[in-house]
């Protein structure tokens, strides 16, 4: 029988851009919060995962190897974990993988990115001069998703403002826009139509780190953990003759698999709220039809009725998400993350009252790569 397998501690760092830090100095910051978290020392952690986006947004080859003296990892098993932006969800799974397979009982993850030592955009186009970035791949499938699904145009601007004032009440955030509004979303400037710039999401410095053990090890723990109940990766070609990138196979057969093993049959009713990530402020309805929490063309209109906010009958990125946090692979973990914050009771101004089970997605590619989870506030949670 597989271990069973929770969160213990939780870190992240609230740099942004362009502060005097070491890329050794951002990892540390957020591992030592996760120990502090879950009152331990490295010297308890038995291995370490470590996840981060491309190599050459740096231009660090194997940074896992530079690493080990911040993490105290010299001499204890060290595990690198690479999926595009997927790459801090994966890095969750995949440490909680080890747990689970009586491997190691406590275990340390970290993911990270260090964008002002490097250029995304030279790396996002392999190295060449030009290339139409990250929003300009994905803004014809939002275009087509309004088409065939009759969104209006404010939706896009209603999420960002959303995901902003979510922000203003996590300290974590690494942008803080006090002055967000409808009008502001729609006069700045357009980047890639439909997508305005406040519609998209920030460049980032920044770490995430989470404390992972067993079931022995969450009862020593000094605060409620977060169990994890379920997850799942899948992954699909980014180009194959009638692929759908606006719901993408990968991402439905995904939540399919999560919602079967951790026993959901109405993730709608049965999950409290979700971090989800969105780049950009359309992936919001898109990703609630890919993953099953409502039906075709239904995903805008959850947005449209409030059901996304904090309030909400189906919360959404309550920590101020992607668009206000992007260190990018360590972005996908900070959903792992604050998913678990939620069900712990401990995020602060930005808690869903009564939130037992959340749901934590990462995606990166062409959305070609998903990695999903679900945490709950109980080790055997029963679903009606």
């Amino acid at each position: 029988m597989a271990e069973r397998c929770a969160v213990i501690g939780l870190g992240q760092t609230k740099y942004a851009r362009c502060l005097p830090v070491s890329m050794d100095g951002l990892v540390r910051e957020a591992a030592l919060r996760a120990l502090e978290d879950a009152e331990l020392t490295f010297t308890d952690i038995d291995a370490i995962v470590l996840g981060k986006a491309p190599d050459q947004l740096e231009g660090v080859m194997m940074p896992e190897l530079s690493l080990c003296d911040a993490l105290c990892a010299v001499g204890k098993p060290m595990h690198r974990v690479h999926t595009a932006g997927s790459v801090g969800g994966s890095t969750a799974i995949t440490a909680a993988t080890l747990i689970e397979s009586g491997m190691y009982n406590t275990v340390l993850t970290v993911a990270y990115e260090k964008q002002s030592d490097g250029n995304f955009m030279w790396a996002l186009s392999g190295g060449r001069s030009g290339g139409q970035g990250a929003g300009g791949s994905f803004a014809p499938w939002i275009r087509n998703y309004m088409k065939r699904s009759g969104a209006p145009e404010h939706i896009g601007w209603q999420v960002a403002v959303k995901d902003r004032l979510n922000a203003l009440k996590n300290p974590y955030a690494h942008l803080h826009m006090k002055d967000i509004s409808i009008e502001s979303v729609k006069e700045s400037p357009m980047l890639w139509d439909p997508l305005h710039f406040l519609e998209s999401c920030p460049s980032s410095d920044g770490a995430s780190a989470m404390v992972m053990t067993n079931a022995a090890g969450a009862k020593r723990a000094p605060r409620p953990p977060a169990w994890v109940l379920a997850h799942a990766k899948r992954t699909e070609s980014g180009v194959f003759p009638g692929r759908d990138p606006v719901i993408p196979v990968a991402g439905m057969e995904c939540a399919k698999a999560l919602y079967k093993k951790a026993g959901i049959t109405d993730p709608r009713r049965q999950i409290d709220c979700a971090e989800l990530y969105v780049p950009f402020s359309w992936f919001e309805p898109m990703w609630l039809e890919t993953h099953l929490i409502c039906g075709p063309g239904e995903g805008w209109k959850m947005v449209d009725s409030g059901a996304t906010e904090i309030g909400g009958d189906f919360p959404v990125d309550m920590s101020g998400g992607v668009l206000s946090s992007n260190p990018i692979g360590a972005s996908g973990m900070i959903r792992c993350l604050e998913a678990a914050n939620q069900v712990r009771g401990t995020a602060g101004d930005y808690q869903v009252e009564g939130a037992r089970v959340a749901l934590g997605q990462a995606y990166g590619g062409p959305s070609s790569y998903f990695a999903m989870w679900i945490v709950s506030s109980e080790p055997n949670p029963t679903f009606k």
